[in-house]
Order: structure tokens, then C-alpha cells, then sequence
């Protein structure tokens, strides 16, 4: 995996104070797409061992409220085995950092079992991170005063109440704007 960019102290990709993960490679190409060159998936950097020790030693300050993935696309089958084993770390060494994952496919179909993006690790990846906002950036639906996304028909998503009732729950900030 290959990742384009880590943003420390990122206040646009979530609650609080966070970083954010833009892994490399995409293959919805949304038209507008504000990071276009993330969806080669040899852009940027190698994603190493090194790499993941900084961003859970930079997680350890008493600021970060947790992690955001998103890309390029997290849920591209080649991501998945890395991003899997960052979220075990987070969860694992960091148990009280939320995880917000951002992905143009949507969960209860493309992510779902026999989706186009499902994998062995998807179910883990879903089971343990806190939010995702889903849905691909669609330019004429852009809307610049909705919170933590671009487009009206994308959905920020409880993933803990969702995975526990085994239906759509949306967070309470998908009806919240930017003021």
C-alpha cells in the first residue's frame, strides 16, 4: 500500500482533533474529486512498518481525539490487509482514539458480503471503526455547508449502533451544517 499524505492535527476529517491517512489508490474517480492524484495507487510514499510506528506514536499526544482513513479509497481490495492492521494497532495500543474511515462505496451494498468490495477483512475493519462516511463524491450534489463531506448523498454513518442493530444508523452530526 502507498499512502499520498498524513495531516497531524486535522480539525476537517472528524470530531476533534486528529490524524488523517490519505492512502493511495481509487478506482470510483469521482469527477471533482479534491484529491485526484490519490487514485493512482503507487502515488506518494510506501506505507512501512516505520510509517505506522509514527502515526501511533504521534496518536499517543493527549490532544488526538483519533485516526481518520481516507484516501484514495481505504476499501480498494489492495488496502484493505494494511489498513486492517492499523486499526488493530489503534484499537489494541490506543483503545480510547475514535477511527472515522471515508470511502465512495457504500456499506450496506458494495461493502456488504458478496459486495464488490468485500473481503476477509472488511467485516473486521467495519466491526471496529466508529464512523464512516460513505458514498462517492458527486459533484452535482456538492454542498459546502454540510459537515465532513462534499456531497448531500453521502452518509455519516454509527458504526457501532449499526453493526449492533444490523441496520443503518446515521450519526447525529449527518444533519448538523457548517455555520
Amino acid at each position: 500500500m502507498y499512502y499520498g499524505q498524513i495531516i497531524k492535527a486535522d480539525s476537517a476529517n472528524g470530531t476533534g482533533i486528529r490524524v488523517s491517512l490519505f492512502v493511495s489508490g481509487c478506482t470510483n474517480c469521482c469527477p471533482g474529486c479534491f484529491q485526484p492524484a490519490t487514485w493512482d495507487f503507487k502515488f506518494g510514499h510506501p506505507y512501512t512498518k516505520e510509517v505506522e510506528d509514527s502515526i501511533i506514536e504521534e496518536l499517543q499526544k493527549p490532544y488526538y481525539d483519533g485516526l481518520t482513513i481516507l484516501g484514495g479509497e481505504p476499501f480498494e481490495i489492495e488496502n484493505q490487509k494494511e489498513v486492517v492492521k492499523l486499526i488493530r494497532r489503534v484499537k489494541s495500543e490506543l483503545p480510547n482514539r475514535t477511527i472515522w474511515m471515508y470511502s465512495g462505496f457504500l456499506y450496506d451494498t458494495e461493502l456488504a458480503p458478496g459486495g464488490c468490495r468485500h473481503t476477509e477483512y472488511t467485516d473486521e475493519i467495519l466491526d471496529s471503526i466508529d464512523i464512516l462516511v460513505d458514498g462517492r463524491f458527486m459533484i452535482k450534489l456538492l454542498d459546502i455547508t454540510l459537515n465532513f463531506r462534499g456531497s448531500a448523498n453521502q452518509r455519516i454513518i454509527d458504526m457501532k449502533e449499526t453493526r449492533k442493530k444490523g441496520e443503518i444508523v446515521l450519526s447525529p452530526l449527518n444533519n448538523k451544517r457548517n455555520s
